[in-house]
């Protein structure tokens, strides 16, 4: 048997390494397109966050993972929603569609306990192309680009980042109202030309980038960015987040990924902005998949 295939068709022995070492899996949560009969009808124009959680146990009834997290806030996702799932092993990628059925209180050590999410079993796993680590034939996610600006004068952070609040505030109030959203061209600190990365993971405290080797000499230099985003289509008005470069790595395409740790020492106020932003990006999206799930079953019957 090809070295592939053999390493997809026993994704479930890699699967309860993972679970022995302690191991996490990424996860998503994928947008459909709205008029679809089809429930693989993925919508690849809208942007995914993807979180990476602790692989917590493996039971016959499924698989105990943790809730994802932002800035030390648990992101709660609802039963019934569906998840992408990837197992990543060095540079190898699988990915499964996944729905979370319940949550339930799981004993962590002694001392803690949290509530934990259980997710469905996969019936398919697919080993992601190395050209593409995203895409299999029943799944697709698409994700986010973010502008990183090296800054130059961090006394400049705070300007832009009160730009962003009041950006978002006239673009909800506008949708409110049905006017047309405020100029899209955001107030940004002193820095110098960006590079653009793709959002990989968000975690704790900050996000994983990644950007092509070409950027080499600008993350060689500079520490401190200002990172600038949308997560179309929920929230489409570009705002921004000062990061500090925390650690960075050459993979075997000679892409370089970049740990970028938030940096609230400017106004720790503007903590809760980020946070409300990604809450505003789940709970829109959760929303989309439930009334699609609704019209699917109204079709059937």
């Amino acid at each position: 048997m090809p070295a592939v295939r053999s390493r997809t068709v026993n994704w479930r022995k890699s699967l309860e390494q993972l679970c022995e070492r302690n191991g996490s899996l990424e996860i998503a949560l994928p947008r459909y397109l709205t008029h679809t009969t089809s429930t693989d009808g993925f919508d690849e124009s809208g942007s995914s966050l993807i979180w990476r959680v602790r692989l917590l146990e493996l039971q016959e009834d499924g698989i105990l993972i943790e809730q994802p997290s932002a800035l030390g806030q648990t992101i709660h996702m609802d039963e019934g929603i569906d998840l992408v799932a990837i197992m990543a092993i060095g540079q190898n990628r699988w990915m499964f569609k996944t729905r979370i059925t319940d949550h339930v209180r799981y004993t962590l050590n002694e001392r803690r306990k949290i509530i934990a999410m259980r997710v469905d079993w996969p019936t398919k796993v697919e080993r992601c192309q190395r050209r593409n680590f995203y895409r299999v034939s029943t799944v697709a996610i698409s994700l986010p680009t973010v502008l990183a600006y090296p800054v130059l004068d961090a006394a400049t952070i705070w300007a832009a980042e009160e730009d962003s609040r009041a950006r978002m505030s006239m673009s909800s109030e506008a949708l409110l109202r049905g006017d047309k959203l405020p100029d899209a061209h955001p107030v940004l600190p002193e820095v110098g030309p960006n590079i653009e990365g793709t959002l990989l993971n968000i975690g704790g405290g900050g996000i994983g980038l990644q950007v092509e080797s070409e950027c080499n000499g600008v993350v060689s230099n500079h520490r401190h960015f200002w990172l600038q985003m949308t997560l179309p289509p929920v929230i489409i008005t570009p705002f921004g987040v000062a990061a500090r470069l925390a650690h960075t790595h050459i993979d075997s395409t000679q892409a370089i990924y970049l740990g970028m740790q938030f940096d609230f020492s400017h106004s720790p106020q503007y903590k809760k902005f980020i946070i409300d932003q990604i809450c505003k990006y789940v709970t829109e999206t959760q929303r989309e998949q439930l009334r699609r799930h609704r019209e699917d079953m109204r079709g059937e019957q």
